[in-house]
């Protein structure tokens, strides 16, 4: 590796991903593609959940509103349900699918006289209560989840690295203290260093990253006891999702609150007190400690700090109980060089959607996987990206149009070297 790339940035959220064995694609499985969009203005809807009845695969539209999902055989006389925040439930069967792939959202009324019924006298009792029953809520047993995980790096609005994985998560009951476990089943990265000019942004411990979003899981990152006596606590209007009634809390750090803190809101089922998901945005004014948070290393004609940290995590239910569903982060770096006139700018967006889960027996995979640790360094592998089949049967974030533009690119690269 040429000596230029031993300067570099590693930051507290990131991944190497990289290639593994290629699996064919079956004929076991049967693939519905199309885009969900506002039935009252044709907008795309973007991050809706997409859940397949009597089993646990799901996936997630993309920012186009568009999504792609692979369904056994024996699943094909099932529903596909869609559900979005603010909007009417859509189910749909499969077969109908074949002629319509379309699928319209109509946005839900609000019964607003529900929301006094047994609504807290204040926010953050809310709050507390949402934290503290976690045990009766989610997941009170550990299970077995295959996720997929996308990252990107650009440079300012070009991609300068992308790398895509399918994971098996040991993921642990809400109620006990141990940490989730991950395993790489396959992967494929691409990076172009060249457009890194001197820096190798080295990300470190991506798909974990995602699960530490979980804020129910991992409160200390966000919302531990002493976190909560520095925010402010309001209520926004209530909204809807999947025909329940759902709380809004916004959320943001107190003004003499030194520390990079977060804002946001949260939507907290009226009914269970359960977070069905979170959107929110780290305080980055005070750009010395919020670069403490993310640059472990960095070149030292270098000054590098954050603009952007903005992340969502979104839960689904089943049987009663929640769990993790999916997260997305997007952080914006600015790197100023001494004697430079101009600086340089990153962008770095990752997500995971979970698209599978089993309890008590675990998924079963065709080929040997590899135990990930947070700060797990593999090497660069993009052979991936010219097999058109590389996912065979695991169900992926369909890709939007920026990255489909990416993928050509590295195929068109990789032909010609």
């Amino acid at each position: 590796m040429k000596k230029k790339l031993l300067n570099y940035i590693k930051l507290f959220i990131a991944l190497y991903l990289f290639g593994f064995t290629v699996l064919g694609i079956s004929q076991n499985v049967q693939e519905f593609k199309g885009q969900i969009i506002d039935k009252n203005n044709n907008t795309p809807l973007a991050l809706a959940d997409i859940i397949i009845t009597n089993s646990n695969i799901s996936t997630i539209s993309n920012s186009d509103g568009e999504y792609l999902i692979k369904v056994p055989n024996d699943l094909l006389n099932e529903t596909l349900i869609v559900t979005y925040l603010g909007y009417q439930k859509s189910e749909i069967p499969l077969q109908q699918l074949k002629t319509n792939p379309t699928i319209q959202l109509n946005q839900a009324a609000t019964v607003l006289a529900q929301v006094d019924i047994n609504k807290p006298k204040d926010a953050i009792t809310l709050v507390k209560k949402m934290l503290e029953l976690k045990g009766d809520n989610y997941l009170n047993q550990s299970v077995s989840m295959t996720g997929f995980y996308r990252e990107t790096i650009k440079k300012r609005n070009r991609n300068a690295s992308l790398s895509e994985a399918v994971v098996n998560i040991n993921k642990q009951s809400y109620d006990n203290s141990r940490n989730d476990g991950i395993k790489l089943i396959k992967a494929r990265k691409k990076v172009n260093y060249n457009r890194l000019d001197t820096i190798a942004l080295k990300l470190r411990g991506g798909p974990f990253s995602s699960l530490f979003t979980d804020m129910i899981k991992y409160p200390k990152y966000i919302f531990s006891k002493s976190d909560l006596l520095e925010y402010d606590f309001t209520f926004s209007r209530p909204t809807q999702i999947d025909n329940r009634l759902v709380y809004v809390i916004n959320f943001k750090q107190k003004k003499d609150v030194y520390r990079p803190k977060y804002t946001g809101k949260l939507y907290i089922d009226a009914n269970t007190f359960a977070l069905t998901s979170a959107v929110y945005n780290l305080n980055v004014e005070n750009r010395e400690e919020a670069s403490k948070m993310f640059v472990r290393k960095k070149p030292n004609r270098a000054k590098v700090y954050p603009t952007e940290a903005s992340y969502r995590v979104n839960y689904r239910t089943k049987d009663g109980k929640w769990y993790f569903g999916y997260s997305n982060i997007q952080l914006t770096f600015k790197i100023n060089w001494d004697k430079r006139w101009f600086n340089s700018k990153y962008t770095l967006n990752s997500e995971m959607a979970i698209t599978d889960w089993s309890i008590g027996n675990p998924l079963v995979y065709k080929k040997e996987s590899k135990t990930l640790k947070q700060n797990s360094i593999l090497l660069d592998e993009a052979s991936g990206f010219s097999d058109p089949d590389f996912w065979g049967e695991y169900n992926i974030i369909e890709p939007e149009k920026s990255i489909e533009n990416a993928i050509k690119k590295i195929n068109k690269t990789l032909k010609q070297s």
